[in-house]
């Protein structure tokens, strides 16, 4: 079973992946102006969020498996509306559609993944997760970049409809709603009919810590993909160079992942883990602004997938150790909640701020540098408030 939910999270992930490098093209062949281009891209990212939170909700109140069923056939159902679209504002509330329906997706995933991993390895559940979602990162694009050149637009919506049919079909075969129901049978009823869990959630200085990861980790990635095009195109490399610059930090990170290196995430301190990776993630992003030699870009490029392969499954298991079971559905999905507000504020507000691409980079340093600096605060916080407390029992 848990090989078969590793399966399902890169086919989540899928939605996201396979989508991006066509959105952009489709909409400006509608005729759609450069406004409406970045809106229909990004429009996605910002109602996933709305969708992860009402998955966070709905997880704790009906099941991680009934949300995650419930996720993909919406899914499914609204990539078939896509072939229908025939104008800019049709395509809008399309992806406003497709962005709450696919919010749905990954906190009910991970939240599986979370409750068999409970007691066990979380921070090694967390690495193949980590593993399956760089699978997606890779394969997604090449696919919808294959398909669209020999098939066209119509049949990558079509088939990416039946990959998620799909989905929910081995999850109606494969994830049993008894074993589930055993996993999840001392989950109080009580606790989940009120908004006020996702207060207690955010009142934990480690779900924080967690939450500013998940943050700052696609902050970084949205600034990324908006500076590094523009630089490889500045320097005039070849125009596949800039998707093989962002596979390698994916090839790196999956290696990470997979290979005995994975034990490192149940062996170090889960914060540890993260305030390295993001130390590593921070200096890549300032070499990149200072590097015009491709073959050093490249270098760097495996050294961010290092730090990333650190940071994603770190806090993951941060947020695992420190919520309850009853709790988990809203963690994950303010955590995924969190992620999709990276990507829009990391990619749209660092290109609202400069055009300059180094400049870009050496902002998202800066406030990877600013988030290392409040989880620290946030840790001595913690360790005073323990000492305090273990000097009162005293």
């Amino acid at each position: 079973m848990k090989r078969l939910l590793y399966g399902i999270v890169m086919l989540c992930f899928m939605d996201l992946f396979i989508q991006l490098p066509v959105m952009g093209p489709f909409a400006k062949s509608l005729g759609a102006g450069s406004f409406m281009i970045g809106l229909a891209v990004g429009l996605y990212s910002l109602t996933n969020m709305f969708g992860n939170i009402a998955a966070g909700y709905w997880i704790d109140r009906y099941g991680a498996r009934n949300v995650l069923l419930l996720g993909f056939f919406l899914t499914a159902g609204v990539m078939l509306l896509y072939p229908l679209v025939n104008q800019p504002l049709h395509l809008i509330v399309v992806r406003f559609i497709h962005g709450l329906t696919g919010g749905l997706l990954v906190p009910s995933a991970f939240t599986l993944i979370s409750h068999q991993a409970s007691g066990q390895k979380p921070g090694r559940a967390m690495a193949l997760s980590g593993a399956a979602v760089g699978a997606a990162a890779i394969v997604g694009p090449a696919v919808a970049g294959i398909v669209k050149a020999k098939l066209g637009l119509q049949p990558l919506f079509i088939g990416t409809s039946i990959l998620l049919a799909l989905g929910g079909l081995i999850v109606v075969v494969a994830v049993s709603a008894s074993r589930v129901k055993q996993i999840t049978r001392k989950i109080a009823p009580a606790s989940s009919d009120s908004l006020a869990g996702f207060e207690v959630i955010l009142r934990k200085k480690p779900v924080v810590q967690s939450y500013i990861g998940a943050f700052s980790l696609m902050f970084a990635m949205g600034a990324l993909t908006y500076a590094l095009p523009l630089k490889v195109d500045e320097l005039d490399f070849a125009a596949q160079i800039s998707g093989l610059l962002l596979s390698t930090f994916g090839v790196v990170a999956i290696i990470v992942f997979v290979m005995p290196t994975n034990r490192w995430f149940d062996r170090v301190s889960p914060l540890t883990l993260m305030c390295g990776g993001g130390a590593i993630i921070m200096l890549s992003l300032l070499l990149l602004s200072f590097l015009n030699d491709q073959m050093l870009m490249f270098s760097v490029m495996g050294l961010y997938g290092f730090g990333f392969s650190l940071l994603f499954p770190s806090m993951n298991a941060l947020l695992i150790n420190n919520v309850s079971v009853e709790s988990k559905g809203r963690a994950f999905g303010l955590f995924y909640a969190f992620f999709s507000l990276g990507v829009v504020v990391g990619s749209s507000g660092i290109g609202a701020l400069t055009a300059n691409y180094d400049i870009a980079l050496r902002m998202a340093a800066g406030f990877i540098l600013l988030a290392g600096c409040i989880v620290a605060l946030l840790q001595h916080a913690e360790l005073r408030g323990a000492q305090g407390k273990a000097g009162g029992a005293s």
